[in-house]
């Protein structure tokens, strides 16, 4: 991927003696370490006298307000190096930084209460594990292997959670997360519950291993 720990070290060092903005470390740490795809986004700002929030992209009647790709703007792709990401950022200073979603990963999102209680559960049953990030919005976010989103329905039918009341979804092709430590939609930063390691970014597990946790304890938080 272009960097080995001692390299990214020297990136973050070097990138704070020359005055790199924080946003150009994360960004080439995102493509040249973990091998993920990088899109600048949107940001929200507090509308006038403190009510609603505007967009950036300028868009009066934007429906994601802070909360997607800046449409005008290049991603960065995996394996760009510090350069690349400063050159691109320079573009769009402030943007915030999204993940492309399909490529290297797919996303099983839940409810935050669920997806922490799955995430010690998973944990202590010694399972497999990728980044799992939360958003302000009380959002749990498991990074898995790609085209778990077009599996999605075969699986929970699989495991008989077709016809169960759940709060999750799967995030593929075309979509984008915020990335931490990036404001989403104005309600604050992302952040990661279970960080990125080098044996699981780049390899994050297949949905199946998780789905099962996720699914018993979304069902058990709606209530149902």
């Amino acid at each position: 991927m272009g960097f080995t720990i001692g390299g990214i070290r020297d990136m973050r060092s070097g990138s704070r003696r020359r005055g790199r903005p924080s946003e150009t470390t994360t960004v080439a740490e995102y493509t040249g370490l973990w091998g993920w795809d990088v899109v600048p986004g949107a940001r929200a700002t507090r509308g006038p006298g403190g009510g609603g929030h505007t967009c950036s992209c300028g868009a009066g009647d934007c429906p994601s307000p802070g909360a997607h790709p800046l449409s005008f703007a290049s991603g960065v792709p995996a394996g760009a190096t510090l350069d690349a990401a400063a050159a691109a950022w320079e573009q769009v200073p402030g943007a915030a930084v999204l993940l492309a979603v399909g490529r290297s990963f797919d996303v099983l999102e839940v409810a935050e209460y669920a997806g922490r209680h799955a995430l010690v559960r998973l944990e202590r049953m010694g399972l497999p594990l990728g980044p799992v990030t939360v958003t302000p919005d009380g959002r749990a976010q498991f990074f898995v292997a790609p085209g778990a989103a077009a599996e999605l329905p075969e699986l929970l039918y699989r495991m008989g959670w077709d016809d169960a009341d759940l709060d999750l979804r799967c995030l593929g092709p075309g979509d984008h997360i915020t990335a931490p430590p990036s404001d989403l939609g104005g309600l604050g930063p992302v952040r990661w519950l279970r960080p990125p390691a080098l044996d699981t970014a780049g390899r994050p597990p297949h949905a199946r291993l998780v789905l099962g946790t996720l699914a018993y304890l979304s069902h058990r938080a709606t209530g149902a």
